[in-house]
């Protein structure tokens, strides 16, 4: 039975308020619906998010078993190295597995999802993570700035101990001009909405349910949830009523409190008809994009063994509003801002130096010691146990999984931050090891000795004049 077997989400903490935007752009003539966005920090992006959905979907479970990582999202840092794989790596998973990149369309979420079961059926792989994420930039007053949102959302696809059981899927492609954005740019482009409303979303999403309804002779009303992305939250409402839906059994977009997250959408919509989801229950997803993509799934028994996740509920809960339309400004490099002569420092690491420590630096993987059990982070050849020292009798130790607690903190007003001051200190993990890292996700008032925290995967800087992103790991508060 091929079918999915866990699920997990990412949504950054911060919020922005639509009427903060209003404040600011207002004078533009764009007026806003109701409700805010999420608004990822200045050290995340589409793949930093993509890792942090993986972790939570991975938890509790060996990484070994991963076979594949498919990564859905149209605004990926690299258009030339592959992404999925920087992912998989900094996910720890092993390098027999495949990974690939599927872009171009905010329908390349639901895409990347059936070719996952296309290859688990056909026993090309075992199990496939998917994650897609998106972090889309908006020209400043725009309509686009009101409507999407940060986030991800990932499944493991497999065909043993399947929560939801893959029962059928059906798909309809165009050329549809709604949104583009060519080689080179920053922003994308976007036609009228009533085109895109009427010409698209209204007739794409309800031929693509009416197919699959007819390919496998359901009734609309078979479905305890259905799930399709809300870009207009009144003909949202129309397209149910046409297809003769009750409105109880539609999944909420998540328009309101996140926005559109664009390749994520209707993935996120499902795992948070998961998280509600009873055994026996159907449950139908959409996307839009380029056409649109329709699957449905029946919940298993297993449903109830799924480890406890973040997921979307609890990501919703976390949250911190962004009151600062100019440091949301900044945190998207929209505009100029003077970070110091120490942030004119050239920071790059070489990139044959990264391969070589890419355990160390993007796994965040130190070492053992096979004799007494000590771990400790990097990897050292020598136990730092002082009634061991044993010497080369290491195995890997993976450190981005577990928590610990904060042994020494420093907040500087003097390094170069985008959101100052820059905190970080030492960490010591449960269960042995100690190392430095910098802090995100929290405020130096917040910040206390003891305080519990664990690993995020972050964005630590852009060097634009060779297009190189660099990655590594910090430490955050334990729910932030």
């Amino acid at each position: 039975m091929v079918g999915i077997r866990s699920y997990g989400a990412y949504i950054p903490r911060y919020r922005m308020n639509h009427n903060t935007l209003f404040m600011a752009v207002g004078f533009l003539g764009t007026f806003p619906p109701p409700g805010e966005n999420a608004v990822a920090n200045h050290d995340e992006d589409a793949l930093t998010m993509a890792v942090a959905a993986g972790t939570d979907c991975l938890g509790g479970m060996k990484r070994e078993i991963v076979d594949g990582l498919y990564l859905a999202a149209t605004s990926q840092p690299y258009v030339l190295r592959q992404n999925s794989a920087l992912v998989a790596t900094a996910l720890d998973l092993p390098s027999r597995i495949r990974t690939a990149d599927f872009t171009g369309s905010t329908g390349s979420g639901t895409t990347a999802l059936l070719s996952a079961f296309d290859a688990v059926r056909g026993e090309m792989c075992g199990n496939i993570l998917v994650c897609a994420s998106d972090c889309r930039l908006s020209k400043p007053g725009s309509p686009q700035e009101y409507l999407y949102g940060d986030g991800a959302a990932s499944l493991l696809v497999g065909s043993d101990d399947v929560i939801a059981s893959f029962e059928g899927a059906y798909s309809v492609s165009y050329d549809f001009p709604d949104r583009w954005r060519a080689s080179g740019e920053k922003f994308e482009h976007a036609w009228e909405d009533r085109f895109i409303r009427d010409s698209g979303y209204r007739q794409f999403v309800p031929e693509v349910i009416s197919g699959l309804l007819k390919k496998y002779n359901l009734d609309i009303k078979d479905f305890a949830k259905i799930a399709y992305p809300g870009l207009y939250a009144r003909e949202h409402g129309a397209i149910a009523k046409r297809l003769g839906a009750d409105p109880a059994q539609l999944q909420d977009t998540l328009l309101s409190t996140v926005g559109d997250t664009g390749a994520a959408s209707p993935l996120m919509m499902l795992v948070a008809a998961l998280e509600e989801a009873k055994p026996g229950d159907k449950i139908l997803v959409a996307g839009f994009g380029s056409g649109s993509d329709a699957m449905f799934f029946r919940v298993t028994e297993k449903i109830s063994n799924v480890a406890e996740r973040r997921a979307v509920k609890k990501h919703l809960a976390a949250k911190k509003e962004l009151a600062s339309y100019e440091k949301y400004l900044a945190f998207r490099n929209l505009t100029p801002v003077d970070l110091g002569m120490r942030g004119e420092m050239n920071i790059r690491t070489p990139m044959s130096a990264l391969f070589r420590e890419r355990k160390v630096v993007l796994s965040l993987c130190g070492s053992k010691c096979q004799r007494c059990g000590t771990p400790q982070y990097p990897y050292q050849r020598v136990c730092v146990n002082p009634d061991c020292g044993a010497v080369d009798q290491m195995e890997d130790y993976r450190f981005s999984d577990k928590k610990g607690v904060i042994f020494t903190y420093t907040g500087d007003n003097l390094a170069a931050s985008m959101d100052p001051p820059s905190l970080y200190g030492l960490v010591d993990f449960d269960g042995g090891g100690r190392y430095w890292f910098d802090f995100t996700d929290c405020d130096m008032d917040s910040v206390k000795v003891g305080m519990p925290v664990e690993m995020t995967f972050r964005r630590r800087y852009v060097d634009e004049p060779t297009g190189v992103h660099g990655y590594s790991w910090k430490a955050t508060p334990i729910g932030a």
